[in-house]
């Protein structure tokens, strides 16, 4: 069994720590000659920037499902994002070469901390919003309270000076039926004093007097009735028509909730989490800060190594071979421009080559002049 076991477990290794090696951006070719310790090296390096890329693709996933609400949507734009991010870390950490002086490799490596710093910042916010994602709905939940109290407000003032407009009509309808009412009680006791004796003519028993007093409190009673029948129905319409205002200002409300109940979109929860404690998010930001910078500072406080020394030895020697072509051709143009003019200087001394020239000339001057005169002569 264990006999079995072990070979395939020994090539599980050596394949991951190939494929780390890759994701390091480093020359295979030159490291497959190096130590295992170089190799290691480099294997940490690429498993940091591969573990960088896929905490990016956590990260992108989650923001983007609260953006897009849809697993299938939000997974493949985290994926793009994640290669986005590897090749971009991988860039980095390959294109970082040791050089001899301290101050020159911060130099060359300034830019890439720079986009690494911006790396970290991308990838910690949305697990920061995941993180604190509980506390970011009692931030949210209180908002939409908020929300929902001065939306109510804001649609009531639109239906509310309507609806006590209305109101005050039926308080001014209900005054008249009061206000009848009291004039009829009023006659009714006069004339009642008035048969009793106690005031009026002070006479006891229904006389003329009675009669008239009666006759006026009944007219008044049958208008109080009147009255009450039309300010009834007036009064009806009027609550029908508070009834329905009050049924709309309901409608919109119910209507404009489900957009304050989806107050949790990626720029509201980044606004909530602004409101929470800054410490603990910025204490993520500087994990991920060191995550995203750790195969950089790997680069330049690891001394020079094998694989440096190597790579150096390549690339000068691709380097020496085209500046000793350059400087070939160089010669080779200097030595030609040297023997042309010599040539040249010599031709220029034989009286054969000047005789024949001197004739050439001296035909192309007749061409001329022959031409030149029939061209007058035409135009004559």
């Amino acid at each position: 069994m264990r006999s079995n076991r072990h070979p395939s477990i020994k090539i599980e290794r050596f394949m991951l720590k190939k494929f780390f090696i890759i994701c390091s951006g480093s020359d295979t070719d030159i490291l497959n000659d190096c130590s295992i310790g170089e190799q290691n090296k480099y294997a940490g390096i690429g498993a940091t920037v591969f573990f960088t890329a896929v905490m990016a693709f956590i990260a992108a996933s989650y923001a983007l499902y609260t953006v897009f609400d849809n697993y299938f949507t939000a997974i493949a734009f985290g994926f793009v994002w994640g290669l986005l991010i590897f090749n971009l870390d991988r860039f980095i950490v390959s294109t970082i070469k040791k050089r001899n002086s301290i101050i020159d490799e911060l130099i060359q490596a300034s830019p890439r901390i720079i986009l690494a710093v911006i790396i970290a910042v991308v990838i910690s916010k949305p697990l920061e919003l995941k993180i604190f994602e509980k506390e970011i709905n009692q931030v949210l939940l209180e908002q939409k309270n908020d929300l929902t109290l001065a939306n109510q407000n804001q649609i009531a003032q639109q239906f509310s000076p309507n609806i006590e407009g209305l109101k005050n009509e039926i308080t001014i309808l209900q005054n008249e039926i009061n206000t009848k009412e009291t004039e009829v009680n009023t006659l009714y006791d006069t004339y009642i004093s008035e048969a009793e004796g106690t005031a009026g003519t002070k006479l006891l028993g229904k006389g003329p007097v009675y009669k008239e007093k009666r006759d006026k409190h009944d007219a008044a009673l049958l208008e109080l009735q009147q009255l009450k029948t039309d300010n009834k129905t007036k009064i009806a319409q009027i609550e029908t028509q508070i009834a329905q205002l009050k049924t709309n200002y309901n409608t919109q409300v119910i209507t404009t909730q489900p957009i304050i109940d989806g107050f949790d979109g990626l720029m509201a929860r980044v606004n909530a989490l602004g409101t929470l404690p800054w410490l603990p998010s910025f204490f993520i930001f500087l994990l991920f800060l060191a995550i995203e910078t750790s195969p950089i500072f790997a680069k330049l406080l690891s001394p020079k190594g094998e694989y440096d020394f190597k790579l150096e030895d390549t690339e000068t020697a691709v380097k020496t071979w085209v500046d000793q072509k350059v400087y070939e051709r160089q010669v080779l143009l200097q030595t030609d421009r040297t023997l042309n003019n010599k040539i040249y200087n010599d031709i220029a001394e034989e009286d054969e080559l000047y005789n024949y020239k001197r004739k050439k000339a001296r035909e192309l001057m007749q061409l001329q002049a022959d031409a030149f005169f029939k061209h007058q002569k035409n135009a004559l």
